[in-house]
C-alpha cells in the first residue's frame, strides 16, 4: 500500500489524525530522542499554520508543520516514523511543503532549524546552512534558508 500526502489547518484535520501526528512527534521528540521540552508549544494553533503528514490507512507516518512568520516561511517539527524510514515518507513530506509555501506566497523564503546530521539531507531541498550552529536540547542543530523562486530539489531522498 503507498502512503497518502494530506495538508490541512489544526481545524480540519479529524481528532483521531491529530492525536496520532502529535503522538507521533512527542514519540521521536521526547522519547527517541531524549529531548524533554515542550513539544506543544503553542505554534500549532497560529493563524496560518498548516500541517502536512503522510498517511497509511489509519496510520500516520510522518508529519510537519508549516509556519508564517515575519514575512518568510518556517518548515518545523519534521518527523518520521521509525517503521516509515528509508521509504522517501520524508521526502515527499518536504516536497509538499515547499509546493504549499511556494504556491501561497513564492516570494519568500523558508527557514527551518535542522538538527546538524540532516543538513545535507535538506540542503537537496534547496535549504543552506544560514548562521551559526546551536545546541538545543543536547541535539546540534543549524539554522537553514532556502531562498525564494529556487528550483533545487531532489527527486526521492530517502534517509528520513
Amino acid at each position: 500500500m503507498t502512503f497518502g500526502i494530506r495538508a490541512a489547518s489544526l481545524e480540519d484535520i479529524p481528532q483521531t489524525t491529530l492525536y496520532r501526528i502529535l503522538w507521533l512527534r512527542v514519540r521521536v521528540f521526547v522519547v527517541e530522542q531524549r529531548a524533554a521540552y515542550e513539544e506543544l508549544d503553542g505554534r500549532d494553533i497560529e493563524p496560518g499554520a498548516r500541517h502536512v503528514w503522510a498517511e497509511e490507512g489509519d496510520e500516520v507516518l510522518g508529519a510537519l508543520r508549516v509556519l508564517s512568520e515575519a514575512g518568510r516561511w518556517r518548515i518545523g517539527r519534521v518527523v518520521t516514523a521509525p517503521t516509515a524510514r528509508g521509504r522517501g515518507v520524508g521526502a515527499e513530506l518536504m516536497r509538499r511543503a515547499i509546493d504549499l509555501c511556494e504556491a501561497t506566497d513564492p516570494r519568500r523564503s523558508i527557514v527551518l532549524d535542522a538538527q546538524a546530521h540532516l543538513a545535507d539531507w535538506y540542503g537537496r531541498f534547496g535549504f543552506a546552512v544560514d548562521g551559526d550552529p546551536f545546541t538545543e536540547d543536547a541535539i546540534p542543530h543549524l539554522p537553514m534558508r532556502r531562498p525564494a523562486h529556487s528550483s533545487s530539489r531532489s527527486a526521492s531522498p530517502s534517509s528520513v
